[in-house]
């Protein structure tokens, strides 16, 4: 998998080459913080996307490098894609998780004005865990809305298990 660079991006690595010698040349403070920028995106892409050491080597080398710095730039690569993979994952959002659920189903079957009415309304209670704290959110639904809400829950579980999405998810682990 080669990863594909915008031309904005580009150009913040393509001051890659004079930037080594910043001090020398009193290179502006724009010209380093660009190329920082260029840096940061190539490693925390490439991390995230897992590359391998040949699909990096190719992701450079479409930058029209010298062969010593796509070999610097690799290295840099190899040695702290493990350091990087760690910061982004603990970067990550913890997103609380399902715990249990509670519901009831309540029916209004009339009241003082209208004498036969059929009100059905169903409470969820969810039970969340995140970071071992427990939370519940009360939710009040009517039957039709819950139904409809399986149907887009069941629709999503059965894309999960499509090819193209399983890939997508190995990806990002």
């Amino acid at each position: 998998m080669l990863l594909v660079l915008s031309a904005e991006q580009r150009a913040h690595l393509g001051c890659l080459p004079r930037a080594g010698a910043a001090g020398k040349l009193n290179v502006g403070v724009d010209t380093v913080q660009r190329v920082v920028e260029g840096l940061t995106y190539l490693l925390t892409e490439s991390c995230k996307l897992m590359i391998s050491e040949i699909d990096f080597q190719d992701s450079i080398h479409v930058l029209g490098f010298s062969d010593e710095l796509n070999k610097s730039l690799l290295q840099l690569y190899l040695d702290n894609r493990r350091e990087i993979r760690s910061i982004l994952g603990e970067l990550a959002p913890k997103l609380p998780s399902y715990h249990s659920l509670e519901w009831r189903l309540d029916v209004q079957l009339a009241s003082r004005s209208l004498r036969q009415q059929i009100k059905p309304a169903v409470t969820l209670k969810l039970h969340l865990n995140q970071n071992e704290d427990y939370t519940a959110q009360v939710l009040q639904t009517d039957p039709s809305t819950l139904l409809h809400l399986i149907q887009q829950l069941e629709q999503a579980l059965g894309e999960m298990k499509t090819n193209h999405c399983r890939r997508i998810v190995r990806n990002m682990k």
